[in-house]
C-alpha cells in the first residue's frame, strides 16, 4: 500500500538532491531513471513477497511465458506449449540459443533446477504453493520439459507469467545458496550491476539478449522514493523519468498540469487488478474474535475512502476481484457504513466500550491518509487505533511472521483469479501471503475445486461462494480498488503498458 511519511518538505528536498546527484554521476542519454515507492527488499524471485521487487525483476529475469497488453499468454523462454487431453501434463518447448548473464546455457535442465529449487523444503521459497501442483518435471530432451500434475491445474500457465516462471541461473544459485539475492543472475534484457540498499539498484544492458536489437537502453537506475511528494516532484524536475506508483490523491491536479503547454511529463490511465485494504491477524487478539472484525468492518466508510480521501481515483472495494477481472461479480454490493451495527457487534462480543488495536502502515502519503481516515471512522464506533509507521521491509516481516494486529497493505493482482485469492486464505499461504493466518475448510475445498476447472463461469460460482464466506469471516477489510496511472517524462518512448502494472523496459527508448 502507499502511506504517509514524516514532514513532506524536508523529505522532498533531501530526495530531490539525491536524485540530482545520481543524475550527475551516472546519467546518460540511454540511462532510464526509475522512481519506486519502496526499496525492493529481495532480489531473488523465488523468495520475494513484495510487489515492488517485481518491477525490477521484469527487466532482469525472463519468464517461461508472459502476458501481453491484452492479457493473452505469449511465448517467452518457452516458445510453445501443449496441454494433454486430461489436463495433467504440460509440455514446454524451450527457446534455443539463450544464455544466462553468467554464460550458463538456458535449457531443460535449467528449468528442472528452477522447479526443484522452488519446491525444495529446505529452501525458504515463497513460490512453493504456486508450483505445488507440479509433481514432476521431466527433461524430455535438451529443449523440452514435461510438467506432470496430479490433477488438472487451470491457472498454471498464468502462474508461470510471474515470479514462479522466472528462471534463475543454476550455476549462480548453487554457488550463492540463500545469498543469491546479493547477485541475481537471469536471462533478461538487463543484467544486475549493483544494489545499494535504500539508495539505488543499477541494471545494465544485456548485449547477448535473445531478442535481436533489444533492449535499446544502456542502463536502468531504480531509486526508492517512499515519500509520494518526492517521487512526483522528481519527475516534474526531470531527475526521474518514470515512477511505478502515482499518489491517487494527486491524480486530479497532475492530470490538469499534464495538459498545460510545455508540460514535462505525461500521465497515462490504464486498467489494473489492484486492491487495497487492511489485513487483520485472526490468530491473536483482538481480531481472533470474529465479532470484533465485524464491528471494525461496519465502522468503515468505503465510499468516503474512494471519493473523498482519494478524490475519486479509486472504486469502493468488497472482495479480491476488481472490476474488469475474470472473477468480478457485478451483483456483489459494497458494504455500507453502519456505526450502530458496529456498536451492536461490540456489545455482542462483550466489549461495549470498544477495544484498542495497533495499525501498521509504511511511510507513504496515500497509506497514511488511509490509516488516519480509518482511525477516525473506527473511533466513532469506540475502536481506538494506534497508527505505527514502519519501513516497507519491516511491514512485510511483521505480517509474514503474523506479529501484527492489523496492517495497511494491498495486492497488485494477477491475470488469473486463482492467485488473487488462493494464497491469501488457504493453509499453504501462511508464512508468505496469508498474512491473516486464516483458514476455513469450506473455503479450501471450494478453491481447490476451482483449480480443476477450465470453465471460468464454473470457477466464478466457486469464487462467489468463497466471497460470501469471507464477507462474514472478514480476515481482510477490502477498502478500495485503485485506478492505475503511470507518470513519465515526455522523453520516454515505446513504453507498452500491461495490465499487471509491471514496467517492462526492453522496448523503451529515450528521446531528447
Amino acid at each position: 500500500m502507499r502511506r504517509w511519511g514524516s514532514p513532506a518538505v524536508s523529505a522532498l528536498i533531501v530526495a530531490g538532491l539525491m536524485a540530482v546527484a545520481c543524475a550527475q554521476g551516472t546519467g546518460g542519454s540511454a540511462t532510464l531513471r526509475v522512481g519506486l515507492d519502496a526499496d525492493p527488499p529481495n532480489m531473488d524471485p523465488h523468495r520475494s513477497t513484495a510487489a515492488v521487487d517485481r518491477q525490477v525483476y521484469q527487466n532482469l529475469f525472463d519468464k517461461l511465458v508472459d502476458t501481453d497488453e491484452n492479457l493473452q499468454i505469449v511465448p517467452m523462454l518457452a516458445s510453445a506449449w501443449t496441454i494433454s487431453a486430461d489436463g495433467k501434463t504440460v509440455t514446454l518447448t524451450l527457446r534455443q540459443g539463450v544464455k544466462f548473464h553468467d554464460g550458463t546455457p538456458f535449457n531443460a535442465e535449467a528449468v528442472k533446477y528452477n522447479f526443484d529449487r522452488m519446491q525444495d523444503p529446505n529452501f525458504p521459497s515463497a513460490r512453493r504453493s504456486e508450483v505445488l501442483p507440479v509433481q514432476k518435471v521431466a527433461v524430455v530432451d535438451p529443449y523440452t520439459v514435461a510438467l506432470s500434475l496430479e490433477k488438472p491445474y487451470s491457472p498454471l500457465l498464468y502462474v508461470l507469467t510471474d515470479r514462479a516462471g522466472m528462471m534463475v541461473s543454476p550455476a549462480e544459485a548453487r554457488k550463492a545458496g540463500t545469498n543469491f539475492a546479493l547477485h541475481p543472475v537471469g536471462t533478461g534484457p538487463f543484467s544486475f550491476m549493483e544494489k545499494i540498499p535504500q539508495d539505488h539498484i543499477t541494471l545494465v544492458r544485456n548485449p547477448d539478449y535473445w531478442v535481436k536489437g533489444q533492449p535499446y537502453l544502456d542502463r536502468i537506475i531504480y531509486r526508492p522514493f517512499p515519500n509520494d511528494n518526492a517521487r512526483v516532484a522528481n519527475v516534474k524536475s526531470g531527475d526521474i523519468d518514470i515512477i511505478n506508483i502515482v499518489p491517487l490523491a494527486q491524480i486530479k491536479g497532475l492530470s490538469q498540469e499534464a495538459k498545460q503547454p510545455g508540460a514535462r511529463f505525461k500521465l497515462i490511465e490504464h486498467g489494473a487488478f489492484r486492491w487495497q485494504g487492511i489485513w487483520l491477524n485472526v490468530t491473536k487478539p483482538p481480531f481472533d474474535n470474529k465479532l470484533l472484525r465485524q464491528a471494525f468492518n461496519a465502522a468503515i466508510d468505503r465510499d468516503a475512502m474512494a471519493n473523498v480521501v482519494l478524490q475519486g481515483a479509486a472504486y469502493p472495494a468488497y472482495s479480491f476481484f476488481p472490476n474488469g477481472t475474470p472473477a468480478h461479480d457485478p451483483d456483489w454490493k459494497v458494504p455500507r457504513r453502519n456505526v450502530a451495527l458496529a456498536k451492536e457487534k461490540l456489545q455482542a462480543a462483550g466489549r461495549p466500550n470498544g477495544f484498542e488495536v495497533t495499525l501498521l502502515v509504511d511511510p507513504t502519503l496515500e497509506g497514511q491518509s488511509i490509516a488516519q481516515a480509518t482511525q477516525a471512522m473506527a473511533s466513532e464506533a469506540g475502536i481506538q487505533m494506534k497508527i505505527q509507521i514502519v519501513e516497507f521491509g519491516t511491514l512485510l516481516h511483521e505480517t509474514d511472521t503474523l506479529a501484527h494486529q492489523a496492517a495497511v497493505l494491498g495486492w497488485s493482482g494477477r491475470p488469473d483469479p486463482d492467485f488473487d485469492i488462493y494464497p491469501f486464505v488457504t493453509q499453504s499461504g501462511i508464512g508468505s501471503f496469508n498474512n491473516a493466518g486464516y483458514t476455513n475448510p469450506r473455503v479450501q475445498t471450494l478453491l481447490d475445486a476451482a483449480r480443476l476447472l477450465n470453465d471460468m463461469n464454473q470457477r466464478r460460482r466457486a469464487y462467489r461462494e468463497v466471497t460470501q464466506i469471507l464477507a462474514d469471516d472478514l480476515p481482510y477489510i477490502w477498502l478500495y480498488f485503485p485506478k492505475e496511472y503511470k507518470m513519465m517524462s515526455m522523453r520516454v518512448q515505446g513504453f507498452i503498458h500491461v495490465p499487471d502494472g509491471m514496467m517492462r523496459f526492453r522496448t523503451v527508448r529515450l528521446g531528447q
